[in-house]
């Protein structure tokens, strides 16, 4: 008997929400594979050309956009970014779970597209908090996350296009319900 088919599962949400870390915590669970994208930036210390990113050149990739590989695409600060179908369609195939961790415009493209998957927005439970995250961080300068903030604000707005909301109040509690959301339990 062949296996059921897997679905897509899209995570998005503003920065400082928590979806890459719940993301790490979903794959921790063995039927689910993550979407490795492809680039054309050039990797950064520590990356890994299949693990982090598939790296590859503008050419490379503008063929492979030619040719339709991709489910989505788009440039961002002059690199351009996509998501290929053939490691999709793989694990579909083999009853997984694939999950993709795209920003809004993504997600927007996807549904656009009539993708059929579980589209879900991961939020902050307050912007007071989201800040809280953002500068405890210590990565980025005040004015970046301010920038962020403002882009979180819009961010949030586009939830109403999602299937499904979960505030991550508590990583457990916001693990458990992407969980049973996918049917992971």
């Amino acid at each position: 008997m062949a296996a059921q088919r897997g679905q897509m599962v899209v995570m998005s949400g503003p920065s400082g929400a928590g979806k890459s870390t719940l993301c790490k915590m979903l794959l921790e669970d063995p039927r689910v594979r993550f979407s490795v994208s492809a680039t054309t930036r050039k990797p950064r210390v520590g990356e890994v050309d299949g693990t982090d990113y598939f790296f590859i050149t503008p050419e490379q990739f503008r063929e492979l956009v030619r040719k339709g590989e991709f489910i989505e695409h788009a440039e961002v600060h002059g690199n351009m970014y996509g998501t290929l179908r053939k490691p999709m369609e793989d694990a579909l195939s083999r009853g997984e779970t694939y999950l993709l961790e795209i920003d809004v415009q993504g997600a927007n493209q996807l549904k656009a597209l009539g993708e059929p998957g579980l589209y879900i927005f991961v939020a902050p439970p307050d912007f007071e908090t989201l800040r809280r995250r953002l500068v405890g961080r210590r990565t980025d300068p005040p004015e970046v996350i301010e920038r962020r903030l403002k882009k979180a604000e819009d961010e949030y707005r586009e939830r109403v296009k999602y299937d499904h909301v979960v505030v991550n109040d508590s990583l457990e509690r916001a693990l458990g319900e992407i969980r049973r959301l996918i049917g992971l339990d």
